[in-house]
């Protein structure tokens, strides 16, 4: 199968080269060298690119504006199976998801991709306060005496740390470190705000911006700076601060498979993949489409390592002083890459209704100027009718471009649902309406009813199928390619077709390291559901208490 080719217009230039397109047998090739979101400034490759040249699609029968069309050069989506990287750059980049920041690993979240982002923190945000969480904010700049405290802390993070010396035009007395997480200057607060019982339970969380000094970088997924939100809490016992861990880990799980639509497998990380500084780590894994694992979320039992560092206790009813008990959780704009990489096909990305910043499209379809007024009054209708009922829609009523133009490029935008309006629906009072999840005639469905009620009930019952079927899909897709091992043997072949291997491990830390280094997967978590039965661990052959799921990663 070739590159998709759409008409779009020339988007804003995002880097100095491009992944390789496939040949095209169908179209003409110049040899140019297309400056395009690519793999070679995110430190992957660099080449110079086909760019394929082609002419407009023919219009559709239902008919099209007058306005002339120029024809424009291609936009072109590499198929996922000739190059998964390149695939999921070109979606970014002619989806209008993100560009490229002026230093070599940063990125710029444009509208539609901070709309994701958006969607995403309305949801947590609604999800945390439920919980009993309050915001708050924290400097972006730490002390590094504050770092150096606790020792996994720094020894885990100081190959990332980006520093500043200089402030002012002078060298500052002590270095600085750029936020790359908050559990320390977190601790330095907590220790002033807490001093006795009823201080406790302590529960915030902040929406922020993190600096990571990422070698290797993927927009969205791994890059030198990032949003997120990071949750923080001070107990009084352990068993309190268990028992947040977990509660966040659940908000997390239902999260993605309620509104991301992604069939995340819950678990806990193994002593080697634990957060640096914490007790247990929790986690939710989601298998991308090419069978990477993505890590989506975590959350932290700390224990009493950082309130031991720093020395934030609490008086308890006895009038004992207690060192407090502790958890940090997140997420991250790395979930607007999990949304691509689970759902996207070759036509672009694919939405779950849920987090579409747009819902529905509406795409009004003429002839003859004495039709454009009735056909436009119709769509506003429409749009106040469903915007009313609380969904998110947009009117593409532009004249520049033909109705095949827009289908391609609202489909290209992953929006669940496209209403298309022509002067025959006018008459009749219907719309007809399409579905991105099934292409072509399948998800097509005519002559619906612009009756207010009707309408709503049939989008809505659409949105919810899409939602559904998305989740449906990936689970489908998950579950075929999770195998079952008992021999490292055969974990080390299922790891080798780029599958994910679950089966029992009690095997040693130095062990576990020796499948990374020879087959580069990890243990991405000891899932919460278990089998039942005697297990013997893959490795050794001795009694192992749990399976664990090995996957390659990103």
């Amino acid at each position: 199968m070739g590159a998709l080719r759409l008409p779009f217009p020339s988007l804003t230039s995002l880097s100095s080269a491009a992944a390789a397109i496939p040949r095209h047998h169908l179209c003409r090739k110049i040899r140019l060298p297309l400056r395009s979101l690519s793999a070679a400034k995110f430190s992957v490759q660099s080449s110079t690119v086909e760019k394929e040249i082609a002419t407009p699609p023919p219009e559709l029968e239902r008919s099209s504006q007058k306005t002339k069309v120029q024809p424009e050069k291609d936009r072109v989506i590499t198929p996922r199976s000739h190059d998964f990287n390149a695939w999921y750059l070109d979606i970014i980049a002619n989806a209008e998801l993100a560009d490229y920041g002026p230093v070599r690993g940063t990125m710029v979240i444009r509208p539609y991709g901070y709309a994701i982002w958006e969607a995403i923190q309305e949801y947590l945000n609604v999800k945390f306060k439920e919980t009993g969480h309050s915001n708050m904010y924290f400097p972006q700049f730490i002390p590094y005496s504050f770092i150096e405290k606790e020792a996994s802390h720094v020894e885990g993070f100081t190959p990332e740390l980006a520093l500043v010396t200089i402030g002012g035009g002078k060298e500052l007395e002590e270095k600085l470190v750029v936020r790359p997480t908050s559990e320390t200057i977190v601790n330095h607060m907590f220790t002033q705000w807490i001093h006795s019982y009823r201080d406790l339970p302590l529960m915030i969380n902040q929406w922020a911006n993190v600096t990571r000094w990422e070698m290797r970088t993927k927009p969205f997924i791994r890059t030198l700076e990032f949003l997120w939100q990071e949750g923080h809490t001070a107990h009084a016992t352990p068993e309190e601060a268990e028992i947040e861990a977990l509660q966040m880990i659940d908000v997390y799980t239902k999260f993605a498979f309620e509104q991301a639509a992604i069939p995340v497998i819950t678990g806990r990380k193994s002593k080697v993949e634990t957060f640096a500084g914490a007790a247990k780590t929790y986690t939710i894994e989601a298998m991308m489409g090419d069978r990477k694992a993505l890590q989506a979320g975590t959350s932290h039992n700390l224990g009493q390592n950082f309130s031991r560092a720093f020395g934030t206790q609490f008086t308890d009813e006895n009038g004992q002083r207690q060192h407090v008990w502790q958890t940090s959780w997140a997420v991250s704009t790395r979930f607007v890459g999990g949304v691509i990489m689970t759902h996207g096909d070759d036509i672009g990305l694919m939405l779950p209704p849920n987090l579409a910043p747009i819902q529905v499209i509406v795409v009004p379809i003429w002839k003859k100027a004495d039709e454009r007024a009735g056909v436009l009054d119709a769509a506003s209708s429409v749009k106040q009718t469903l915007e009313a009922a609380g969904i998110k829609i947009k009117i593409d009523d532009s004249e520049q471009r033909t109705p095949g133009w827009k289908f391609n490029f609202w489909e290209m935008k992953g929006v669940p649902l496209r209403i298309e309006i022509g002067p025959r629906d006018v008459s009749s009072g219907t719309v007809v309406v399409s579905r991105r999840d099934i292409p072509g005639k399948q998800g097509k469905v005519f002559g619906i009813s612009m009756e207010p009620s009707t309408l709503v009930a049939y989008v809505k019952g659409k949105l919810n199928e899409v939602q559904s079927s998305l989740l449906e899909r990936a689970v489908s897709f998950r579950d075929s390619n999770i195998v079952d091992v008992s021999s490292y043997a055969e974990l080390k072949e299922v790891i080798g077709q780029g599958k994910w291997a679950r089966g029992p491990w009690s095997a040693s830390d130095a062990e576990e390291l020796k499948v990374k280094e020879e087959t580069g997967a990890t243990i991405r978590c000891f899932p919460f559901e278990q089998p039942e039965g005697i297990k013997k661990c893959l490795m050794t052959g001795e009694s192992a208490d749990e399976v664990a799921i090995f996957a390659k990663s990103y």
